[in-house]
């Protein structure tokens, strides 16, 4: 039997240590509410227009990401073209951005510049409306996405596609037949990661389409304004539904993560 060495020791215990206080303070906010008051707060109409909003905006913000990661995602991992390494930089650069500074740098993207008067021209207003909670979202939840991808086709063997290409296939069809079927569960690693940020962002929401009761309040919006409020109770069950839905987003992440 290997004996367990002191370093060993330590590096569990930080760990166990660790995992403990997060289970605890997961569990408190479980625990703490009074559940018919978490029951009466989820059937309430600005919970049930802040859950309606969060989904609906989460979709198809998860929907537009995953339409311009994957392509994001394959170019970052096979082709090699100039100024790759800015171009990953920049991509990455939102990970490392607090979210309320994106949020600014978008509001002044889309405010009044040219870039906004010309979506503005397209029936397209991104400050302080619905859209521009898709937006935040998108630009807060992409280079997730994109990562994931490209460790997902890092993964996949180049020389698989070469015998596509050898028996025919142009890359367009190797993409969509060969790429595409071998990275599924990274895929939904991608699209899953990234559902759960578009519903967890908060920063870029708040400074670009504004924390506004009942027309741009999604949950996390629900959270802060009843905070700020004091009402407790349904700060405490937006919290509650947000934890629900991470926890499910890394269920199911880890069990994809597996099989990339």
């Amino acid at each position: 039997m290997r004996q367990i060495t002191v370093f060993q020791l330590s590096c569990i215990g930080i760990s166990l240590f660790i995992t403990f206080l997060l289970v605890f303070a997961i569990a408190s906010l479980f625990l703490v509410p009074d559940l018919e008051d978490v029951w009466k707060n989820l059937w309430s109409d600005e919970m049930r227009f802040s859950l309606k909003l969060s989904m609906l905006t989460g979709i198809v913000s998860t929907l537009m990401v995953m339409v311009f990661a994957l392509p994001i995602g394959y170019a970052l991992s096979r082709f090699d073209f100039p100024f790759k390494g800015f171009v990953k930089t920049i991509l990455d650069l939102p990970v490392a951005f607090p979210e309320l500074v994106l949020g600014l740098c978008l509001l002044l993207l889309f405010g009044n510049t040219l870039v906004g008067e010309v979506f503005r021209r397209l029936s397209v207003d991104l400050v302080f409306t619905k859209q521009g909670i898709v937006a935040a979202q998108f630009f807060t939840a992409l280079p997730y996405a994109s990562r994931i991808l490209k460790s997902t086709f890092d993964y996949i063997n180049p020389r698989l596609e070469f015998v596509s290409r050898s028996l025919g296939y142009t890359q367009r069809e190797t993409f969509f037949n060969v790429s595409l079927p071998l990275a599924k569960n990274g895929i939904l690693a991608a699209t899953v990661i990234s559902f759960a940020r578009c519903i967890g962002t908060f920063g870029t929401v708040l400074i670009l389409a504004g924390g506004t009761y009942m027309k741009t309040e999604v949950l996390p919006m629900t959270l802060y304004l009843n905070i700020s409020y004091g009402n407790m109770g349904m700060a405490l069950t937006s919290g509650i539904v947000l934890t629900t839905v991470s926890f499910i987003a890394i269920f199911i992440f880890e069990k994809a993560e597996v099989g990339i």
